[in-house]
């Protein structure tokens, strides 16, 4: 396959590459853009009839904070999975990326910080967060996020918005549902808060989504971070204070295993444990 056979033509022409540039550099309160029909036709709706059940997801997220479900073992789904894949890191449509981001040398990864799905139940949610800055193994410092929704038929009452958030926490800008072959690009830093509304879903209905991330080389100073879960302003203040003191422990329990010589049992490190 080759790039304008994976995306819609109509987002990899200069043109086309120009505008989403100036929109996203526009866009509030930090850079993001929401594009309808991204994959070809052909493409979304095999991935939409091909994507992997939840129980065959080998990664289970549930916590105060989150409870989804996500993989990256690519050879156990369907061969389109790949094929998107491999177009989604090829040099041509990092080159766009660079285009429309601003930024330069974008590049991903084929591990669990790569590409891979999301899947979250009726019930499922993630709250508000900002991701972890770096991909550790690599060496590489993570700047763009790429959200590929492949729902067909989702109603406004199923929840599952991903919300775009200020710095602050005090306003949510933009909430973007998950509909069929809808993309969100946006940029990923300390900045830049989201997270994915309660999920209320009929039985057999799932949120699905296809994610890659894209880095750079580190810059001078750059030091790892964390990912880090926030609060709304309308949470309780118990729910308030239980989420600051987990990620106050998270954090000082990380710092101590370091300081051991220990390595976290990370994203990654649990993933090599399913393969």
């Amino acid at each position: 396959m080759n790039i304008n056979t994976v995306i819609n033509p109509k987002y990899t022409s200069p043109e086309a590459v120009k505008m989403l540039h100036e929109q996203f550099e526009n866009a509030q309160p930090y850079r993001h853009l929401v594009l309808d029909n991204f994959f070809t036709e052909d493409v979304a709706t095999a991935m939409f009839e091909k994507f992997p059940s939840i129980q065959d997801l080998n990664v289970k997220r549930k916590s105060l904070n989150e409870d989804k479900s996500e993989d990256y073992h690519f050879e156990r789904w369907d061969p389109i999975f790949t094929q998107v894949r491999e177009v989604i890191k090829s040099p041509e449509w990092c080159k766009i990326m660079d285009e429309i981001t601003g930024l330069k040398g974008l590049e991903t990864t084929i591990d669990a910080l790569g590409s891979g799905v999301h899947q979250g139940k009726n019930g499922s949610f993630v709250d508000v967060h900002v991701d972890v800055n770096m991909n550790t193994e690599a060496g590489l410092w993570r700047r763009i996020n790429l959200l590929i929704y492949l729902n067909k038929n989702w109603q406004e009452s199923y929840g599952g918005e991903l919300e775009i958030w200020d710095k602050q926490m005090t306003k949510c800008w933009n909430k973007v549902m998950p509909g069929f072959n809808r993309a969100v690009i946006f940029y990923t830093d300390d900045n830049s808060p989201h997270g994915v509304s309660k999920l209320t879903v009929p039985e057999g209905e799932s949120r699905k989504s296809f994610y890659t991330y894209y880095y750079t080389k580190p810059e001078a100073g750059v030091a790892y971070r964390d990912s880090k879960f926030l609060s709304r302003p309308d949470d309780k203040l118990s729910r308030k204070i239980a989420t600051s003191t987990k990620e106050a422990l998270k954090i000082r329990g990380k710092q101590f295993l370091k300081a051991l010589g220990i390595r976290s049992l990370d994203f990654q490190d649990k993933n090599k444990k399913n393969k």
